[in-house]
Order: C-alpha cells, then sequence, then structure tokens
C-alpha cells in the first residue's frame, strides 16, 4: 500500500467513518511488529515539494528521524520502511517493532505532540520552515486512526494487524547511512577541534564543559531563558526528565514528582514542567547547571530537547 489512493482528509477526527471494536486485555502489548502509515502536509514549505527536491531531500529525512525519536522514546522501537509520494502529502511508512514506543508514539500523537516536534525540528533544519501550519493523518490498512485515538489499544491492535511486506527500501537506506555519515562526521570534528577553552591540560576550565553526542559544550548555571524553553518543549515527558534528575537531586527523591504532577495537574503540562525545573534550580543553587539537565535527556534520549536547549545559548 503506498497511501496514494487515500482521499481523506487529515486533520484529527476526519476521515471515513468507522465504527471500531472495542479490544481489551493486555495481549496487545506482545506486538511483535506491526505497521502504520503517517502522512504529513503542509502549505508552506510544502513538504512533498522538499521531498522531491534533491538539495532538501536530506534535511526534510532528519526532520523526520528527530521527530520520529523523540515521540517513540528513542531509536530502537521504529523502523522507517519508505517514503510515499502521496500527492498532496507525504507518506511515511513506519514499522514499529516495540509496543511501548508504539504506545508512546500514539499518545504524542494524540496529544499534538507529534506535531509541534517536527515543527520544531523543521524550524531549525529544514530552510524556509518558520512558523509551519501542520496537517496529519495516521492510518494502520484501511483504518484511520484518527477516528478512534482516545482507544490506545485499538489503535495497537489494528497496527498489529499490519504486518511489514518489505525492509527499508534503498532510498531509505541512502538517507539513513547520509545520517550516519554525518554524524561520524560530527563526532571525528569533535574530536579534532575542541574549544581551546577545554583542553585536557586545563583541567580547572575543563569542569567548566561537559560533553553531548561527543561534542563539548561550556557549562553554565540554569537561566530564566532556559527555564522557559524546557517547560515549553518537554511536554509530557517532564516526569521522565525529573525520574533522570532525582538520581543526583534528593530534593525531587520520593514522592516529590508525583506530588507536583498532582499539585499542578489543573495547570497544565508547561507549569508542571515549569515547577518540576523550579524545584531543581531552589534545592540545587550553583549546581543546577545546563549540562546536569542535557545530560538527564541524553539519559532517556530526548535528544531532539536537548539539542533546542543547545541551539540558543544565553547571550552574556
Amino acid at each position: 500500500m503506498d497511501g496514494s489512493d487515500a482521499k481523506v482528509k487529515l486533520r484529527h477526527g476526519d476521515g471515513a467513518s468507522h465504527t471500531p471494536t472495542k479490544v481489551t486485555g493486555n495481549c496487545v502489548d506482545d506486538l511483535g511488529t506491526g505497521c502504520a502509515f503517517l502522512f504529513l502536509q503542509s502549505d508552506y514549505p510544502d513538504l512533498l515539494s522538499a521531498y522531491k527536491d534533491p538539495d532538501r531531500k536530506f534535511n526534510l529525512f532528519k526532520v523526520i528521524r528527530l521527530t520520529l525519536s523523540d515521540a517513540t522514546g528513542g531509536l530502537d522501537g521504529y523502523e522507517i520502511l519508505k517514503l510515499h509520494d502521496a500527492d498532496p502529502r507525504l507518506g511515511v511508512e513506519l514499522k514499529f517493532v516495540e509496543a511501548g514506543a508504539c504506545r508512546k508514539f500514539l499518545e504524542n500523537y494524540r496529544t499534538g505532540a507529534v506535531q509541534q516536534l517536527f515543527t520544531q525540528h523543521a524550524s531549525r533544519v529544514l530552510p524556509g520552515a518558520g512558523e509551519l501550519a501542520m496537517q496529519t493523518q495516521l492510518k494502520a490498512g484501511d483504518s484511520v486512526l484518527d477516528d478512534f485515538l482516545d482507544d490506545q489499544d485499538l489503535c495497537l491492535h489494528h497496527i498489529q494487524l499490519i504486518q511489514p511486506v518489505r525492509l527499508p527500501d534503498d532510498e531509505v537506506c541512502r538517507l539513513e547511512q547520509q545520517l550516519q555519515n554525518l554524524v561520524l562526521s560530527d563526532r571525528s570534528s569533535s574530536h579534532t577541534a575542541r574549544p581551546p577553552a577545554c583542553k585536557q591540560e586545563a583541567p580547572s576550565v575543563l569542569s567548566n564543559c561537559f560533553l553531548f553526542q561527543e561534542k563539548v559544550f561550556g557549562d553554565r548555571q540554569l537561566t530564566p531563558a532556559d527555564h522557559q524553553r524546557f517547560a515549553t518543549n518537554i511536554g509530557r515527558d517532564w516526569k521522565r526528565v525529573g525520574r533522570a534528575l532525582q538520581k543526583t537531586c534528593r530534593a525531587l527523591k520520593g514522592p516529590a514528582i508525583d506530588n507536583l504532577a498532582y499539585e499542578y495537574e489543573r495547570d497544565g503540562l508547561y507549569e508542571q514542567a515549569y515547577q518540576l525545573l523550579s524545584r531543581f534550580i531552589q534545592a540545587e543553587g550553583k549546581r543546577a547547571r545546563l549540562g546536569r539537565l542535557v545530560s538527564a535527556l541524553e539519559e532517556i534520549k530526548l535528544i531532539g530537547v536537548a539539542e533546542i536547549m543547545l541551539d540558543n545559548p544565553p547571550k552574556d
């Protein structure tokens, strides 16, 4: 199936009528493999045109990979099998290999976090993205999952019914190799062109640096701008960050994180994330540093959010 014959609207809740059958029990969590189609569309920039443009295709693929890795919680729970020209949309054929990764993706898709992540990554990576207005649709076979996203078990069941019939195609393999080469090149550069302030022979200066993805960055105290950027971008993953930080922050141990979730539940995810980092900063003082936050994000494989935290360092 290439998705080109799907003539349904892309917004959540639109699409062909469907009366799903209720699925119960834990059998859906025994997911071995299962497939879904994610359809993407925007008017400016036109994602399908970007896919067809050899000069922009790789950057678009990088945006898709970063988005999916953040949305599923890592690199191992899914594969991209093929990119499809489903005019006027771009179709992304996905294979999920872990039920946990699939559930996380479904939840992030239901809440709009997938679209938000895509927009954030596109604004940094894809030239001309700016304020990207996206429309999306998620399908498994003929089933439009947007119609029953609140029933996660049923969505997972439909995905499990669609077994992969292909390996990643040649184009995806080439793009994956290009992305891998870029990562290796960046790692090589980080070994040969480290900032002078972080040379090994100056251990007192080295304490003011940290490593992220084998690159060296200057460390510093968290600022109000960092605080706002974190709360804006972390979404539902703020609890996972808190649990990573609590390993070295006593104020976040025990029931502290659950208490924050309960206390600020009505105020929404932004406020919960903001209060989490406030608690960390208040407790750790001068030791509440960017490197510790980035390390926590890297530990739970939220690489895209970590890159956002490092993308615009505050000016002196």
